[in-house]
């Protein structure tokens, strides 16, 4: 996992460190310093806890793994025209 990654899309999407982690299953007591811990690299979540980070921050779960910065922001870009297009469909 690419620590950085977690706490950019944690800010982008406007979320405390506690709130994330209460919302991705974590225990209200120690959300904020296990999300803490992954963000600075201290500690790497499992996958299954990354698939509930990726469900709550709306990217892709690939986005926390890809190590070419460039790459992952064309990937994150692509899930959110997909999910934009999604939505446009359901609508009409």
């Amino acid at each position: 996992m690419i620590p950085h990654r977690l706490k950019s899309a944690r800010a982008k999407a406007k979320l405390t460190q506690e709130k994330l982690g209460v919302l991705a299953g974590i225990d209200e007591s120690t959300a904020r310093s296990r999300v803490s811990q992954y963000e600075s690299g201290t500690y790497s979540p499992n996958f299954d806890t990354m698939c509930h980070f990726a469900r709550v921050l709306n990217v892709p779960e690939c986005y926390f793994y890809i190590t070419d910065d460039a790459f992952a922001e064309q990937v994150l870009a692509l899930y959110e025209a997909f999910h934009a297009q999604q939505n446009n469909l359901r609508q009409n």
